[in-house]
């Protein structure tokens, strides 16, 4: 049920939309691009585009259901195909490899805004996003990339309540990240090593598991994130894991104890205080 304060925030984002005119938002198809193409759509009508951008850190199946659900929905959409291999820095992943990208990625979105007729940039940026740490961020900053659901003072909690009211299919996906996250700061990205990630996580996928990592190290050792309450169901399954993460590639297959949490790869970043 929505309460009162959160349809507040909704009315609050529909009027933001509403001045901004036009937008062209970087449509991922996850809770949060879903939440707020909706919305767009809702108040902008035509004047909502959605782009999508077929990358190497993206997933096929992500970019297929971004393209479904546009056609189901009968949305505007371009999709881009860009290689991040021509990003300076990209491969090499120092720890603002997501600023190099999103300021690559997001130059690309407003020249198409642009050309288009379109009047803003927008992304799915939420309140939670700013508690984090990502680089990409400055990178919006800078590009003058608006964030409409962080200037609603919507939390991921929040749209995923907005998105179930709308009954939006979106509304319990699993949150989602760059492939890129899956590498230690350091850790070359490679084409190959990203197909393995992809192609472990999406075996884990098929198996029934929901909210997952697969995280690589040395170039080949899986570090594999689950739920804490998935933990037993992926150890029961370590035989058929081992081999099918072996058969991609993969030497080494581990089971993090810790379980999934965004971000593991930024706990080995200096903390504010210790800089």
């Amino acid at each position: 049920m929505v309460t009162e304060e959160l349809q507040k925030k909704q009315n609050h984002l529909e009027e933001y939309l509403k001045q901004l005119g036009s937008v062209v938002l970087a449509f991922s198809g996850g809770v949060d691009s879903t939440y707020l193409m909706h919305e767009a759509r809702k108040v902008l009508g035509d004047r909502a585009m959605a782009v999508t951008m077929n990358l190497a850190s993206v997933p096929e199946r992500e970019v297929a259901d971004a393209i479904e659900y546009c056609q189901e929905e009968g949305i505007r959409q371009e999709v881009v195909k860009m290689d991040q291999f021509k990003i300076e820095g990209f491969a090499e992943n120092p720890a603002n490899r997501c600023y190099l990208c999103k300021h690559f990625l997001f130059s690309s979105l407003k020249k198409i805004a642009e050309k288009e007729g379109f009047a803003h940039v927008i992304d799915g940026t939420n309140l939670n996003d700013a508690s984090q740490y990502r680089p990409g961020l400055k990178a919006l900053s800078e590009l003058g990339i608006k964030s409409p659901l962080r200037h609603a003072g919507l939390y991921k909690a929040d749209i995923r309540a907005l998105s179930k009211e709308a009954g939006l299919p979106t509304w319990s996906k699993p949150s989602f990240a760059c492939m890129a996250t899956r590498f230690p700061y350091g850790e070359t990205i490679t084409e190959e090593k990203l197909s393995m990630v992809e192609r472990a996580e999406d075996f884990l996928f098929d198996k029934g598991f929901k909210q997952f990592r697969v995280r690589l190290h040395e170039g080949n050792m899986a570090r594999i994130e689950v739920l804490p309450e998935d933990l037993w169901k992926l150890f029961r399954l370590h035989d058929e894991v081992t081999r099918t993460f072996k058969a991609l590639g993969f030497a080494y297959v581990t089971m993090d104890l810790q379980g999934y949490r965004m971000g593991s790869m930024d706990e080995v970043l200096p903390r504010p205080e210790d800089a």
